[in-house]
């Protein structure tokens, strides 16, 4: 009897730790399937930008990216858990091609809107600051007073640039006899030409003055009223209106919060979220 109960209490011992095993086992597969699920929602996006425009996106003296443009992205990243941003810098004329071929999912870099990127590409419907583009020449020139004294005179723009798509049609329309030549290097190179005289004016906006004259000591001044007082976006492929919808709404909440108003009075020098 008494080893016929000394059975019975084993059997039943086994097969309540068979069964805890089971439970046990099953509970850390749920939580490894959750946590992969997590990791899972996660998309990564590719941010496209460049390094070369003053106070927008540029190298700081650390080595780090950073500027209005890139902050702002940062910060939007924060509201959307569901995506990781990365970026990935590139010259500004490579931008459409990488959105285009999907190396990258958007576009950061003060992009205005005009016929041919509305008609490839999708703009997000919530600007995040307004655009001023001015005549800039060097600041012992008192010639060139307004876009009107630029005829005959040489303009260093870089291509494909809000600054060039303007000039280009402005030179066509108004005959204005403007000879526009073309960056190589960026800022860099458009503030050698004017420095040095081989340019005699570029267009720009007053923020990036006055970066480039503290930072690299430019010796630019802004002339002339504001050519061009547009709004920017970020710009992402037509498929991407998922993205486009969750950046917008995010953007939203940071104008609400006074984020944006901030970063740009931090990197450009006033509130130009709105229009002066």
């Amino acid at each position: 009897m008494n080893k016929k109960l000394s059975l019975i209490v084993v059997l039943l011992l086994t097969f309540f730790l068979a069964a805890c095993s089971s439970k046990e086992g099953a509970t850390s597969t749920t939580s490894t399937a959750n946590s992969k699920d997590t990791k899972e929602k996660v998309q990564k996006i590719i941010v496209g930008t460049g390094t070369q425009f003053p106070n927008i996106c540029f190298i700081d003296e650390n080595g780090k990216l950073t500027g209005y443009d890139v902050e702002l992205v940062r910060e939007i990243d924060k509201k959307l858990p569901e995506y990781e941003f990365e970026f990935k810098t590139m010259e500004f004329s490579n931008l459409l091609l990488s959105l285009e071929t999907k190396k990258i999912d958007f576009i950061a870099h003060q992009m205005e809107v005009n016929e041919e990127r509305k008609a490839k590409f999708l703009f997000n419907k919530e600007p995040y600051n307004i655009f001023p583009l001015k005549v800039v020449v060097r600041k012992d020139n008192n010639d060139i007073k307004s876009i009107k004294d630029l005829k005959g005179k040489k303009v260093i723009v870089t291509a494909t640039s809000n600054a060039a798509v303007f000039l280009e049609k402005y030179n066509k329309e108004h005959n204005a006899g403007i000879h526009i030549v073309y960056a190589g290097q960026g800022a860099d190179d458009v503030t050698n030409q004017i420095r040095t005289g081989r340019a005699d004016a570029t267009i720009s906006t007053p923020f990036a003055v006055d970066f480039l004259n503290k930072a690299a000591d430019a010796q630019q001044k802004v002339v002339g009223e504001t050519l061009l007082d547009s709004k920017v976006y970020f710009l992402f492929r037509k498929d991407e209106t998922k993205l486009q919808k969750r950046i917008d709404e995010a953007l939203v909440e940071l104008k609400k919060e006074g984020v944006v108003r901030e970063l740009s009075k931090k990197w450009l020098g006033a509130d130009y979220t709105v229009e002066f």
